[in-house]
């Protein structure tokens, strides 16, 4: 028999009984789709984690001014007033594998406008710092260097703070709000950047020149962090060593003392959370699987219980010339067909859950051509691999005991 024969005979035998043959590619259908929707919610999610780590900013360290000791109590972090502007000029100037950094302090206020009000948080810093965050600007652009050498009253505003400053829409650019009684001209508004990591709205911020924030707000002398993006994701731990030890230097603090500092290296903890997403994905699509091994154990049950009923037939074919390999090679198309038709509606199963999931549940959803391909074709392995013991079984049968089977 030529190829194109047994694959008519192996149609024929499964059009014969077609609810048997739905219910068993229901398994497969069931698997492939939850396959295709399980990874599409793990992308998702990847990418949601993704965008989260992005708006932290690339090979960032935040260097925070740290605790002490008063008498028997131990004051907690950021109590030190040791962290200076001649610090981040000198992790700027000493340490090879720092690329920027922007000082950094804050306090919380009251800013006004045109009769709209809104309590947020005040953060200074200088220009670098939006670069070192990979922040983009909605309108405007952000103040200078020069501005925060000469303490001008210019300010960038989040998204959260013009939505309640002017809430009709107006430009905010060029328009001078007050912070604390104090007038600031807005040069610049930010990008909606959603929650943080830690659930903080990054959009309910107002950033100032840190001079400003220092003399004219707060009458403090010291920083409350420097911002530190490494020259790549490889040198964020040894940035974090010399930051550490030029530090301890600066500060004049014996070996065995406690850090009046601390180095956050929060590329570490994006390297965790991606990690741990990609694991999630793993874990849902490793979940999704087994239904299709259940699915092809159904086919392996299904061809069995066709070899069983076709045992005269295959007799037939035997005696009048039929080979093992004939055989064998109907049943395996039979277990095939029934795997690869059941992958393609699970495919479009699996589409519309995703689409169903993204529409109903607002879950970010992600379908990638791969995770398409990897299901079709382990589908069809799954034919093989769970058809091939019932082919072998059917080749197998003695011709003269299957013509005599009743």
């Amino acid at each position: 028999m030529d190829f194109v024969s047994i694959v008519r005979v192996a149609l024929r035998a499964l059009t014969r009984n077609k609810m048997r043959s739905v219910l068993t590619m229901l398994g497969i259908i069931i698997g492939v789709g939850a396959v295709i929707a399980m990874v599409g919610v793990g992308e998702g999610a990847s990418q949601q984690v993704q965008q989260r780590i992005d708006a932290m900013g690339s090979n960032l360290l935040y260097v925070q001014s740290g605790s002490h000791q008063q008498g028997a109590v131990r004051v907690g972090w950021g109590a030190t007033k040791t962290l200076r502007y001649a610090d981040e000029q000198a992790i700027l100037a000493q340490v090879p594998a720092v690329k920027a950094a922007a000082a950094g302090t804050g306090t919380s206020g009251q800013v006004i406008y045109n009769g709209n009000n809104w309590g947020t948080q005040i953060e200074g810093t200088e220009p670098s710092y939006f670069q070192i965050r990979a922040w983009t600007f909605d309108l405007g652009s952000s103040f200078s260097q020069q501005d925060v050498s000469d303490g001008n009253n210019v300010a960038v505003l989040g998204a959260t703070v013009v939505a309640n400053l002017f809430p009709d829409g107006e430009d905010p650019i060029g328009k001078t709000i007050r912070i604390k009684n104090l007038p600031f001209r807005v040069v610049g508004t930010l990008l909606s950047k959603g929650q943080s990591g830690y659930g903080q709205d990054q959009d309910d911020e107002v950033y100032i020149p840190f001079t400003v924030l220092l003399k004219k707000l707060t009458g403090r002398f010291w920083l409350s962090n420097i911002a530190v993006t490494a020259v790549s994701n490889q040198a964020t731990d040894a940035a974090e060593q010399q930051i550490t030890e030029l530090l301890r230097s600066r500060h004049r603090i014996r070996p065995g003392e406690p850090d009046d500092f601390a180095v956050r290296n929060l590329a570490a903890y994006a390297q965790a959370a991606s990690a741990s997403s990609s694991i999630m994905t793993m874990l849902l699509a490793s979940i999704a699987s087994v239904s299709l091994i259940v699915g092809g154990i159904g086919i392996m049950n299904i061809m069995l219980v066709s070899v069983t009923e076709r045992t005269r037939e295959i007799g037939i074919r035997m005696a009048v010339g039929a080979t093992e390999a004939d055989v064998q090679k109907q049943f395996l198309i039979e277990a095939l067909v029934l795997a690869s038709l059941g992958g393609i509606i699970g495919i479009i199963v699996g589409l519309v859950a995703s689409w169903l999931i993204s529409a109903i549940a607002q879950w970010p959803v992600e379908v990638s051509a791969l995770s398409i391909v990897v299901a079709a074709l382990f589908s069809a392995g799954i034919g093989i691999f769970f058809g091939f013991y019932p082919a072998k079984k059917a080749a197998r049968l003695d011709p003269i005991d299957a013509l005599r089977f009743e």
